[in-house]
């Protein structure tokens, strides 16, 4: 059975690769880059369970939560909205 969840030692990795300071866990960018790994945990989800029409919706949730989060950041910051879609991959 597959986690539709983040895994603690997962989400540390991640926050540690996105902050901007020792105690950072919060900011836009390791937000970002959370939600980012949830949307493609669900995306696997969803190969398998197509009908899954409740998760679906909270993963449009988690969508539209990620493009307010990057609207901020390409408005307070370019150069970090610019590197943080390059780091996960984002808009090739």
């Amino acid at each position: 059975m597959t986690t539709l969840t983040l895994v603690k030692e997962n989400k540390t990795k991640i926050i540690d690769e996105f902050k901007a300071h020792a105690r950072d866990t919060g900011s836009a960018e390791v937000q970002i880059a959370i939600l980012t790994e949830r949307i493609n945990i669900l995306g696997d989800h969803f190969k398998s369970h197509k009908k899954d029409f409740h998760s679906r919706r909270g993963l449009l949730s988690l969508v539209g939560k990620r493009r307010r989060l990057l609207n901020y950041l390409k408005k307070k910051d370019l150069k970090k909205y610019e590197e943080v879609l390059e780091k996960l991959s984002l808009r090739k």
